[in-house]
Parts: structure tokens; C-alpha cells; sequence
């Protein structure tokens, strides 16, 4: 029997295959478990129509995130912090930081956690500062931290 998985099971496929199992199987586990579906054809109909609309999802939101690192690009963000002597800051500038002061200053959201930074920012200065939008789509943004 020909069977449409709805999601993945361990050495049988991942979600959207089309697999062939016995009908015993199909019968007693996949199908009651809601792993899978028969395929039928309007359930393949329907499969084909689902990974062209993810599809159209996925370029979507990938045109979107290009679009948000060229606006991203070139710009700057200010931070301050209190300073010693030597230039040593007290504390240092995270990523949630970075993520809210390009919210306040730029007005554009962007989540702590696609904010690339090995180290927290511990020095007055200006560095550049990656944000992974996407897998495929990083931009860049200027950090300038600057001392009270």
C-alpha cells in the first residue's frame, strides 16, 4: 500500500514522502497513529498543492529578509555606556542590547537571537556586527558604543 506520511518516521521517511509499506502496516500503526495517509489521488493532489504553497512561503520569506539586510546595510546604532578610565566600560553590550536599540533608533525588529556576536562588546568604539536573517541572508549593522 502507498502511503503519504504526515510526519517523520524512523527508517520509513520524513514528512511529505511517498512510501510503500504493507497494508498490515499501514492499517494497524500509520494510519490510526496519524503518520500517514492513503494515496489516494486526491490526497497526492493535495500534497502537491501543500509543497507549492511552502514553496511560495519560503521565497517569500527569503525576498523578505533580503530586503530587510539592504536596509540593514550601512547603518549605525549608538549605545552608551558608563566608562572608566582607560576607556574599560562598566558591563558590556549584549545582543539583546544591540536588538533594542536598532528597535528604538531604526524602528525595525529583529530578534536577539539572530544577532551574530561571539563576544559581548566590552570596549568604546565601533564594530561591525552581523544579523542572520535567513539561512542563506546575513546583513551587516555598525555598533558604535560610545562612553557618558
Amino acid at each position: 500500500m502507498k502511503v503519504i506520511l504526515l510526519e517523520d518516521v524512523r527508517s520509513l521517511g520524513k514528512k511529505g514522502e511517498i512510501v510503500n509499506v504493507s497494508d498490515g502496516y499501514a492499517r494497524n500503526l500509520l494510519l490510526p497513529q496519524k503518520k500517514g495517509v492513503e494515496a489516494t489521488p486526491k490526497n497526492l493532489n493535495d500534497l502537491k498543492l501543500q509543497k507549492a504553497n511552502d514553496e511560495k512561503v519560503a521565497k517569500e520569506n527569503l525576498e523578505a529578509a533580503r530586503a530587510l539586510a539592504s536596509s540593514l546595510d550601512g547603518k549605525q546604532v549608538v549605545i552608551r555606556l558608563r566608562v572608566g578610565e582607560g576607556g574599560k566600560t562598566f558591563g558590556s553590550v549584549s545582543s539583546k542590547e544591540i536588538s533594542e536599540a536598532i528597535k528604538d533608533q531604526m524602528g525595525i525588529e529583529v530578534d536577539k537571537k539572530k544577532i551574530v556576536l561571539p563576544n559581548p562588546l566590552k570596549e568604546v568604539g565601533e564594530t561591525t556586527v552581523a544579523v542572520k536573517l535567513h539561512p542563506k541572508v546575513t546583513g551587516n549593522i555598525k555598533v558604535k558604543v560610545e562612553g557618558l
